[in-house]
C-alpha cells in the first residue's frame, strides 16, 4: 500500500512539474514505449518508421508547439516494464503523451500511469478490446479482434457458407478470435461443427488437420501467428487433399500479410479468404502515395503496424491543432473523441463513447498479381465498432 501511494505522490508531482515545464517551453513531448527488440522488433519497426515518415511529411511543430520524441524499449510482451518505463517518462522526462503499444501487455501496463497522470495515451496497435477501458485518456487507431472476426463470422454465413470448424492458437489472441468469430457465425445462422485450440510455439499440425477433415466441414476458420506458422498449416491441409480448392480455409490478415510466408505457401495459398483493416495493397489514391513514400525511405511495403502508426500521429497532431497546442490530457482526449479522418486505410473515426476506432472492415482473397501472391479485396463492411463494447 506505502508502496504504491509512493508511487502515485511521484507521479503526481511529476506531473506538476512538467505542466509548468511544457507552459515555459513551446515544446510537446511524446513518450514512445514497444519492443525496439526481442521477437517483437520487427513489428515495432514498422510502426516506428511510419511516424518517422508522418513527421517528415508534416513537419515537427503543430500549433506552435514543437514535437520530441523519447523512445523507451520494453523488450517484449511485459506489463511491468512497460508501468515502470511510463512512470519515468512522466516524472524524469516530463512527457505529455504516451503513446506506440505493440502488445497488449505494453498498453496494459502503461494504463495506470496514464489514468493516474491524466496523460492522453495513444495506441497504435494492441488489439485486446478491454484496453481502451483501462485509462479514460486512451484512444485507440488500429483494430480490436472482436471487430474484425465478429463481422467476418456473420460475413461468412452470409456469403453462403453454413458450417465451420474453427482452428486456433491457444493464447489470450487466439482464444478472442474464436469467440467473436464464433458469435458472429452463430448469430447469422450458422453451425460450428467443431473447434481446437492449438500449442502457440510451431506445432505440428498434422493431427489438427486431420481431426478437422474427419468433421468434413465446408470451411475452416484459423487463427495462428504470422511468419512460418501459415506456411506450415497450409502445408498440412494439401498433404491432406483440404487446400482451398476442397475447403474454404478463412482466417485474420496475419496469416497471409507477410509476403514471404505467402511465395513459401505457393499455389496452396490460393484461395485463401481472410479478413483485416489494412493492407498493402489497398487501392486508393492515397494509400498508393503512402505505400510509395514508405518503399522510398524504407525499401518495404508497410503494414498493419505501419497504419497504426500512421493514424496515431495523425490523431496526435489533429487533436494538438483542435487545442491550440494545448497538452494535457482531458484538453487532448476531449479533442480525440468523434474525430474524423480519412486514412490510407479508408474512412475511420473514433467513437466518442468508447475511444476506440470505428472503420471499414475488408474481406480479402489470395489471388495471383504479376505472377505473384497477392491480397485482393473483394468485399468490404463499413463503419464497423467494437462490437464487445
Amino acid at each position: 500500500m506505502r508502496k504504491s501511494v509512493l508511487v502515485s505522490a511521484a507521479i503526481l508531482a511529476g506531473v506538476l512539474t512538467a505542466s509548468s515545464s511544457s507552459q515555459a517551453q513551446d515544446t510537446v513531448k511524446i513518450g514512445l514505449i514497444m519492443a525496439y527488440s526481442g521477437q517483437f522488433a520487427d513489428a515495432s519497426a514498422q510502426m516506428d518508421n511510419a511516424i518517422k515518415l508522418y513527421v517528415k511529411q508534416h513537419g515537427d511543430t503543430v500549433a506552435g508547439k514543437k514535437i520530441e520524441f523519447i523512445r523507451k524499449d520494453t523488450g517484449g510482451p511485459n506489463p511491468d516494464v512497460a508501468k515502470r518505463l511510463a512512470q519515468e517518462l512522466v516524472v524524469r522526462d516530463k512527457v505529455d503523451i504516451l503513446a506506440g503499444f505493440v502488445l497488449t501487455p505494453e498498453a496494459f501496463g502503461a494504463a495506470d500511469v496514464s489514468a493516474e497522470a491524466k496523460k492522453f495515451m495513444v495506441v497504435m496497435n494492441a488489439a485486446t478490446s478491454a484496453v481502451t477501458a483501462k485509462s479514460p485518456y486512451i484512444a485507440r487507431t488500429s483494430l480490436t479482434i472482436p471487430q474484425l472476426e465478429n463481422t467476418f463470422g456473420a460475413w461468412a454465413v452470409k456469403s453462403g457458407i453454413k458450417k465451420v470448424y474453427t482452428m486456433v492458437s491457444d493464447y489470450g489472441p487466439g482464444h478472442d478470435a474464436e469467440t467473436w468469430f464464433q458469435k458472429g457465425f452463430k448469430g447469422a445462422g450458422g453451425e460450428v461443427v467443431g473447434s481446437v485450440r492449438m500449442p502457440v510455439a510451431n506445432p505440428d499440425f498434422s493431427a489438427f488437420v486431420q481431426r478437422a477433415k474427419d468433421l468434413s466441414p465446408e470451411a475452416i476458420f484459423v487463427f495462428i501467428p504470422g511468419g512460418a506458422q501459415p506456411p506450415a498449416f497450409m502445408k498440412a491441409l494439401a498433404e491432406r487433399g483440404m487446400d482451398s480448392k476442397t475447403v474454404k480455409v478463412m482466417g485474420q490478415g496475419e496469416i497471409t500479410m507477410d509476403d514471404v510466408a505467402l511465395k513459401n505457401m505457393g499455389d496452396a495459398g490460393l484461395g485463401i479468404i481472410t479478413v483485416f483493416h489494412y493492407g498493402w495493397e489497398h487501392k486508393s489514391k492515397m494509400n498508393e502515395a503512402f505505400v510509395k513514400a514508405y518503399n522510398a525511405d524504407f525499401k518495404r511495403n508497410p503494414d498493419v503496424f505501419s497504419i497504426g502508426g500512421w493514424d496515431g500521429m495523425h490523431l496526435i497532431y489533429e487533436t494538438l491543432k483542435k487545442t491550440g497546442g494545448k497538452a494535457d490530457g482531458d484538453s487532448l482526449i476531449a479533442a480525440a473523441k468523434g474525430m474524423k479522418w480519412e486514412s490510407p486505410r479508408g474512412p475511420i473515426s473514433i467513437d466518442p463513447a468508447t475511444r476506440d476506432i470505428v472503420q471499414t472492415v475488408y474481406i480479402r482473397k489470395v489471388e495471383k498479381v504479376g505472377g505473384a501472391l497477392q491480397n485482393v479485396e473483394f468485399d468490404k463492411i463499413e463503419n464497423v465498432k467494437d462490437p464487445a463494447k
